[in-house]
């Protein structure tokens, strides 16, 4: 089978029933958004630091990813469960568990792995935007759009625990 097929050279691209739509529609904005945060945590994951629990997890949310991207294309499910929900928020809790209370805003950075994590919850929040924008208009499983905000809290507590066991200290936000 060949990569290229050229129907999408004027713009269009399929979705599932075979409708033709813009490549710049919101639903396929939203779907190129999520496989950009699939990309990013391929990159965690890639990184000789990220422990393996998170790795483990965070390959299970590629698969996830996936699903959600189909659902964005218009399969009728994404197929996110509540159990896929829980799993971020046990590590959350877990992750969390290890580190000092936050009382304020943490500044992005600190450890490479960290960085990388950062700028992954930021595409993750956009995702998460788009997903908003096209729930409004076609409607989507509210599941998806849970597990997104979960994911990207994740990713948020995820970096600072890549700075906790890397001995890098947080810096914080000062207000001028």
């Amino acid at each position: 089978m060949k990569v290229y097929t050229r129907t999408g050279d004027r713009g269009l691209t399929s979705i599932v029933g075979g409708e033709r739509i813009s490549k710049a529609s919101p639903r396929i904005e939203a779907y190129g958004t999520v496989d950009e945060l699939n990309s990013w945590l391929g990159l965690l994951i890639a990184e000789q630091e990220c422990p393996d629990v998170q790795r483990r997890l965070m390959t299970e949310v590629q698969s996830r990813l996936f699903d959600i991207g189909g659902h964005l294309a218009g399969t009728p499910s994404a197929g996110i469960i509540p159990e896929n929900i829980a799993a971020l928020e046990a590590d959350i809790d877990a992750m969390d568990s290890s580190l000092s209370p936050l009382t304020r805003f943490v500044l992005p950075g600190g450890s490479p792995l960290a960085a990388k994590a950062n700028i992954a919850r930021t595409v993750c929040r956009r995702a998460e935007r788009l997903m908003v924008a096209v729930s409004d208009t076609v409607g989507l499983e509210p599941e998806p759009l849970v597990f997104i905000n979960r994911l990207s809290d994740w990713l948020f507590v995820f970096s600072r625990f890549c700075n906790k066991n890397a001995g890098i200290e947080e810096k914080f936000w000062q207000k001028q």
